[in-house]
C-alpha cells in the first residue's frame, strides 16, 4: 500500500510483519528479513533490556528515530505481560511522523501478546504537534515524543538507561551518525548506559570512539555480520568482543572515514 501524501509504502518483510519504504530516503524502516524479530533482538535481547525491566523498578530509555513505533509497541507488549509494575520514561525523536493513514494500516497487533497495544500506539500519530509532545501508555509508559530534528533536542531531564539508535542507516541520513550527535547522546545518559544500533560501520564506530563511548560489537541480526552496544562504563560491555576505542578515535579525528 503507498501513502501519495507520505510517499511511504507497506511492504511485509519475512517474518510477516509490516515494513515502510521510505521514498525520501530510498531505504527501509526495518530489516526485509524481519521488522519485529531485528527489533527484539537489537533493543530488547543483545542490550540486556528484557533483565533490566525485571531487576528495576524505573527505566529510561531514549530514542533515535520513532519511525513506525514499532520498538514502543515492544516495550508496552512485555511489560504488560512480564513486567507490569516497572515504570518507563520513554523518549523518542522523530523529524519526519508517519503519516496517519500508513500508521493505520500496520499489522503489528499480529506480532503483540497484547495486540490492543498496536492500536494504542498507532493512534499517537492522529495527534503529534511540533516540539515534545507527551502521552501516557497505559499506567507505567510515559511517552515523550519530540517532532523535530535531534540538534534541537533539549539537552536537560533526560537521563537515559537504555538508548536506542534507530535511525536511518549512515548513508542516506549521515547527519544522524556524527561525532557530535553521538557526543549528545553521551551526554544525555546515566552511568551505566547501553546503546544499541543495528549499525556496525566503521565510521560509526570511529565517531562514538570520538566522543567517549566505549564500544563492543556484537552478532548481528537477521543476515548482517554485526551490530554495535556502547557503555560508558566499560564494565557494561563485560562478555562482548570490545574495539580498540583510541585507534578508531584517532582515524575519525583524521578524517580517515570521510
Amino acid at each position: 500500500m503507498t501513502d501519495s501524501k507520505s510517499e511511504h509504502r507497506l511492504e511485509a518483510t519475512r517474518d510477516g510483519s509490516h515494513t515502510v519504504y521510505s521514498k525520501q530516503f530510498d531505504q527501509h524502516f526495518h530489516n526485509p528479513n524481519g521488522a519485529v524479530a531485528e527489533s527484539r533482538y537489537v533493543f530488547f535481547k543483545q542490550n540486556n533490556l528484557l533483565d533490566a525491566l525485571a531487576q528495576h523498578d524505573h527505566i529510561t530509555i531514549l530514542e533515535v528515530g520513532f519511525g513506525t513505533g514499532l520498538n514502543l509497541m515492544l516495550l508496552m507488549d512485555y511489560c504488560q505481560s512480564q513486567y507490569p509494575d516497572t515504570k518507563v520514561d520513554y523518549y523518542s525523536v522523530e523529524a519526519y511522523p508517519l503519516n496517519p493513514i500508513t500508521a493505520q494500516n500496520l499489522n503489528y497487533n499480529n506480532h503483540l501478546n497484547n495486540p490492543e497495544i498496536a492500536q494504542e500506539v498507532i493512534s499517537v500519530f492522529d495527534d503529534i504537534q511540533l516540539g515534545m509532545n507527551h502521552f501516557l501508555m497505559g499506567e507505567h509508559i510515559d511517552f515523550h515524543l519530540f517532532n523535530g530534528f535531534f540538534a534541537d533536542l533539549s539537552q536537560e531531564g533526560i537521563q537515559a538507561n537504555y538508548i536506542f539508535h534507530d535511525a536511518f542507516s549512515p548513508d542516506t541520513n549521515p547527519n544522524l551518525w556524527t561525532g557530535n550527535v553521538f557526543e549528545k547522546l553521551y551526554n544525555l545518559s546515566a552511568g551505566d548506559v547501553i546503546l544499541s544500533t543495528y549499525c556496525a560501520a566503521s565510521k560509526v564506530q570511529g565517531a562514538m570512539a570520538w566522543a567517549g563511548w566505549k564500544i563492543a560489537k556484537t552478532q548481528g541480526a537477521l543476515g548482517k555480520r554485526e551490530m554495535i552496544l556502547g557503555a560508558i562504563d566499560p564494565k557494561r560491555l563485560s562478555g562482548h568482543k570490545r574495539i580498540n576505542e583510541q585507534r578508531y578515535s584517532r582515524r575519525y579525528e583524521e578524517g580517515d572515514f570521510d
